[in-house]
């Protein structure tokens, strides 16, 4: 491994993602070679497994999002702990309802306060 900070895409679910997705696109090229139209549909069905595939995985804890983490975590075979809860800016996690949606109930519940810093609900000191 080398000392790079970010560390992307060295995962289980990059790597097998990355390997279906070939093997797919092979046969799309093939498909193209023959000027074979059902070959050409296998190739694709595996290039979108390829996407699913990579997907789940990385919903199980074998992806990891991008930035910043300890060289702990840098290896292959180290799962996402923090997978369960989603990840902040992942939109693979928001499209499984994870993460994002945690964010915008909090301001939901929050009351307004003032510019001079009082917790007082805006409903109440406008009489309403």
């Amino acid at each position: 491994m080398s000392a790079h900070q970010y560390d992307e895409g060295h995962t289980v679910a990059g790597w097998t993602g990355f390997g279906i997705a070939t093997a797919g696109t092979s046969v799309v090229g093939l498909g193209v070679c023959m000027v074979s139209v059902p070959v050409l549909a296998v190739g694709l069905a595996i290039v979108v497994v390829s996407v699913l595939v990579t997907w789940a995985l990385h919903l199980t804890g074998w992806g990891k999002p991008p930035g910043r983490r300890p060289r702990a975590e840098w290896g292959m075979g180290v799962r996402d702990s923090g997978a369960r809860a989603g990840h902040p800016e992942c939109v693979g996690c928001r499209l499984a309802g994870r993460g994002a949606r945690r964010a915008g109930a909090v301001s939901e519940v929050l009351p307004a306060v003032s510019a001079v810093g009082d917790a007082e609900p805006a409903a109440a000191r406008t009489g309403g």
